[in-house]
Order: C-alpha cells, then sequence, then structure tokens
C-alpha cells in the first residue's frame, strides 16, 4: 500500500468520524435555538394584535385621569376650608 492509500485510509477511519460528531454537536444546538427564535417570533407576533387596541385605551385611561384630578380639586377646597 502506498503513502496516498494510507493517508487516504487514515482520512475515512479517523478525520471523518471526528469531524461528523463535530458537526452533530454544532448542529444540534443550532436546532435548539432555531426553534427558540421561532417561538420568540410567534410570540411577537401574538403581540402585535394586542397593541391594536392601545391608542383607546390610552384615550380612556387619559379621560379617567381627569375625572379622578376633578373630583380631588373639588374634595380638596371643602377639606382645605374645615381644616382651615
Amino acid at each position: 500500500m502506498s503513502l496516498w492509500g494510507i493517508g487516504n485510509l487514515i482520512l475515512l477511519v479517523v478525520i471523518v468520524p471526528v469531524l461528523v460528531a463535530l458537526l452533530n454537536m454544532v448542529l444540534g444546538p443550532l436546532e435548539r435555538i432555531r426553534g427558540a427564535a421561532d417561538d420568540a417570533l410567534a410570540g411577537g407576533v401574538a403581540l402585535i394584535g394586542e397593541l391594536d387596541a392601545t391608542p383607546k385605551q390610552l384615550k380612556k385611561t387619559e379621560a379617567v385621569i381627569a375625572d379622578v384630578a376633578n373630583g380631588a380639586v373639588r374634595y380638596a377646597g371643602p377639606v382645605s376650608k374645615l381644616l382651615g
């Protein structure tokens, strides 16, 4: 057997299985990362649907804050007269 034949045999018997094992070690975590990224994307898309009503809810919140502020001012006037 020539030197080239021995080198080819070593390549097939030793190096190729090592490279395949290393590739498997990289591809397993890569698939888990891909799955997690897909889950995050799906959650983000679902969240976008929930944000459509945000402007309407902000207007309602501003109205409630204004009502509370008006009530606090109406309450504070008589209380200040009683205290002082």
